[in-house]
């Protein structure tokens, strides 16, 4: 067990973007989320011979996602509520999990803020995932209404980001 956390630290903390072992019936396969749309960045395949401990890691991952969804669940109210006046407007959603960022780094002006025009190409935000920053660019054109999320807030892939008024 305490192999399989090395090697999740390792492969975590290099350029590797995936890796593969298979070693007296155990096989242990981990691959990061990168440009490709993933949903989870580490996935363990066990043989019939691997002992229950093993399944642990798992079950320590699942809780962690019930946590980031829970201020969704809280958000999604909120935005109920003005749901009559935002159906005609388009999102910008999160195309990956990870921490959701407005500027390139603290203390610099946002990349996007409300009342601002957007085109497809224009980077809106960063989502860090895996120690990697990526930009996330709008796809939409139009106007930012409104900003769905928190700067440092943990956000889930398809998570709405941004409201923009065509």
């Amino acid at each position: 067990m305490h192999e399989i956390r090395e090697i999740i630290k390792l492969v975590d903390q290099s350029t590797i973007q995936e890796f593969e072992l298979e070693s007296e019936g155990t096989k242990v396969s981990i691959k990061k989320a990168g440009a490709a749309v993933q949903a989870a960045p580490v996935v363990f395949a066990q043989s019939a011979q691997v002992p229950a401990a093993v399944a642990a890691p798992v079950v320590e991952v699942a809780p962690v996602t019930a946590v980031q969804a829970a201020p969704v669940a809280v958000e999604k109210p909120a935005v109920s509520a003005a749901a009559v006046d935002e159906a005609s407007l388009l999102k910008v959603v999160s195309p990956m999990v990870g921490t959701f960022y407005r500027a390139s780094e603290p203390g610099k002006p946002a990349y996007a803020q409300v009342g601002d025009q957007v085109t497809p190409s224009k980077v809106v935000c960063i989502v860090e995932a895996m120690k990697l920053f990526n930009e996330i660019e709008a796809e939409v054109s139009g106007e930012i209404v409104k900003v769905l999320v928190e700067d440092g807030q943990l956000v889930e892939y398809g998570q709405p980001l941004f409201l923009v008024k065509p």
